[in-house]
């Protein structure tokens, strides 16, 4: 068999598959494309698309929609935030906090058409009294009023901020690249505290978005602790370590806590990448109980069941009481799933080709998709779908925000 033979004998043997490819893929590549054959259960339909500038391209990001307050916001890296409205997608405001450089870009001239500098926009956005808070990988932290999209302060903190801040009593707090804990009054954006923690020499890009409840925020360290800190003034109340750096490289030694820790019922769910998931009880630190589960991915919670996606895109359900596995699912791996995000009976997730997946909460039973992007990568789906007031978001990495009707 010639060689023009043997690829249209691959085309016509892919063709059957739930998946595209190109002539040049790998047979990796291919393995990882093609999706199992399921009995659709059900199926979902776009009810709007709206661009939101440019998304975040190729940079790593969780810059994710939020749903409140009757509307939908989201953010580009540039700068671009817009409301919309949960119905039909229309544009309600629109803000550019994106800045203007004097130094053209065009033969280092000054005053001359002034270069546009992107805010990089990377951590929100998070919503709380009347207004949306998000940060910035150049140290920004902004809080914009819901209502109008005005600016009601914008305050510069230690280092990049990579995760959504957290509110709680008045005050916003922020987790930053450098290891820094930051508390800011959430009416003025004044600097009220300043927790510091060290960084191991290699950690992933990215930091755990803290949580704030009980009068505590908490986080996830680089170094594989949980920390809680008295959210009025930023002392340390406890830490406790999740995960312990071990193997002969930094690389192997990497434990980075990642994920925002899960707060529910006086007790902290949080996993690690180095491998541990936790239930650790808030008041005390002391844990409850440890299995072997590794993500940088959030956790979720429906019921008595936790939800987590693994380093390699395995997704589990497990009883939050005492860590008990009740399902897996290999199915999808490799395909960078996100979290699952439970919408009434199911699971949603979706993955770095633009697919959305629903499974079954009880058993795990994979039961739907639909193709939210272009079965490509830079129209993937890079953070969670979001599932607030009865309204599913999504948002694709060539920044699409797309509400997606339920079953």
């Amino acid at each position: 068999m010639n060689n023009s033979v043997k690829i249209l004998a691959l085309a016509l043997l892919l063709s059957g598959c739930t998946t595209v490819t190109n002539w040049f893929s790998d047979e990796e590549e291919i393995a990882i494309r093609t999706l199992p054959e399921i009995e659709m259960a059900f199926e979902t339909e776009t009810v709007w698309q709206q661009d939101v500038g440019d998304g975040i391209d190729n940079y790593f990001s969780r810059l994710s929609p939020a749903v409140g307050y009757g509307k939908v916001f989201a953010a580009d890296r540039e700068g671009t935030i817009v409301a919309l409205s949960p119905q039909t997608g229309k544009e309600i405001w629109e803000l550019d906090i994106s800045t203007r450089s004097t130094r053209s870009y065009i033969g280092n001239l000054y005053g001359l058409f002034p270069a546009k500098v992107s805010a990089k926009v990377a951590g929100g956005i998070t919503l709380g009294y009347q207004r949306l808070y998000i940060g910035t990988e150049n140290g920004e932290v902004l809080a914009i009023n819901e209502a109008d999209g005005s600016i009601a302060w914008r305050t510069k903190v230690p280092s990049e901020v990579l995760a959504a801040p957290a509110i709680d009593s008045g005050i916003v707090v922020v987790n930053t690249v450098a290891g820094t804990l930051v508390g800011l009054d959430a009416n003025t954006g004044e600097l009220k505290w300043v927790n510091e923690s060290d960084v191991p020499p290699l950690s992933l890009r990215g930091v755990s978005a803290p949580a704030a409840a009980n009068g505590g925020a908490i986080v996830g360290q680089a170094s594989g602790r949980l920390q809680v800190s008295i959210i009025d003034t930023g002392l340390t109340a406890w830490e406790q370590v999740i995960a312990k750096p071990a193997g002969a490289t930094e690389l192997e030694r990497i434990v980075d806590v990642d994920s925002k820790p899960l707060v529910f019922g006086g007790t902290v769910y949080v996993v690690s990448y180095g491998g541990t998931l936790s239930a650790v009880e808030l008041r005390t630190g002391q844990v409850v109980w440890s299995r072997e589960y590794g993500s940088y991915r959030n956790i979720s919670i429906f019921g008595n069941r936790l939800f987590v996606t693994d380093n390699n895109s395995n997704v589990y359900a497990i009883d939050r009481r005492n860590g008990v596995e009740l399902w897996s699912s290999g199915e999808l791996r490799r395909r960078n799933l996100t979290e699952p995000t439970p919408v009434g009976d199911y699971l949603v997730v979706g993955d770095k080709f633009g697919f959305l997946h629903w499974f079954t909460q009880d058993e795990g039973k994979y039961v739907s998709r639909m193709e939210v992007g272009d079965d490509d990568e830079d129209e993937g789906i890079y953070t969670a779908p979001v599932y607030q007031d009865n309204i599913l978001v999504v948002q694709t990495r060539d920044g699409v925000v797309s509400v997606i009707s339920t079953p």
